[in-house]
């Protein structure tokens, strides 16, 4: 039952596939999204948020094609650093180091639960929008009379051209983001994956761990 309920609402997802990075919806434009660095914006001089407004400016400028910023706000989920502080108490042998673990246990727990301790992910969407060409089962198709092996051939190297085009978009809105200080890294499908996983799931806590989402991250930005 719990099958055909998750089946039924994927109809509703306008995901078709995500495969080597991009993400292919139903309407066959085509995604990639890069995961930025934060800026302590607040903590420049004047002169210094006064150069990175520009720079973003001529940043913004500078693109012949659109893009979508998105910030996600989750709920910092305090339980696997709550577990490391017990399994350090427990392996303390000094009384007072003792004591004095637990009494900060006892502080960071009743802070998380009177306090919703939020963190934020920031990411850069880059869409594109591939020319429809139906080849497979339209006019075309029938009047060259192409086999299905060889139309999924075809349909293989559109893909892989539209993906490194693509490709070469989210590369320079990485270039254009360096020049502010934002370091930015693109999304591979395992990454792709948990993230829509999470968002299309909100209550869930724990994702599906396709690869080592958090691994590649902290390691790049």
């Amino acid at each position: 039952m719990a099958t055909k309920s998750a089946s039924a609402s994927q109809k509703f997802l306008p995901i078709r596939e995500i495969r080597d990075g991009v993400v292919v919806l139903t309407d066959g434009t085509m995604r990639m999204a890069l995961m930025a660095s934060s800026l302590n914006f607040a903590l420049k001089s004047q002169d210094e948020q006064m150069a990175i407004l520009l720079q973003f400016q001529n940043f913004l400028n500078a693109l012949d094609f659109h893009i979508e910023f998105f910030i996600e706000s989750r709920r910092l989920d305090i339980r696997p650093y709550l577990r490391i502080l017990e399994d350090r108490m427990k392996e303390q042998t000094n009384d007072l180091v003792k004591i004095q673990t637990k009494e900060y246990l006892d502080f960071v727990r009743s802070f998380t639960e009177s306090t919703n301790v939020m963190s934020k992910s920031f990411f850069v969407i880059v869409p594109y929008n591939p020319p429809v060409i139906q080849t497979s089962k339209g006019l075309l198709g029938k009047i060259f009379n192409k086999s299905s092996a060889q139309t999924n051939e075809d349909n293989e190297h559109s893909f892989e051209e539209h993906r490194t085009q693509l490709e070469q978009r989210s590369y320079v809105v990485a270039q254009g983001l360096a020049a502010f200080g934002v370091r930015s890294i693109i999304l591979g499908t395992d990454e792709l994956v948990e993230l829509y996983y999470k968002l299309f799931n909100p209550g869930e806590k724990d994702a599906p761990q396709p690869g080592s989402y958090s691994t590649v991250t902290n390691a790049s930005i």
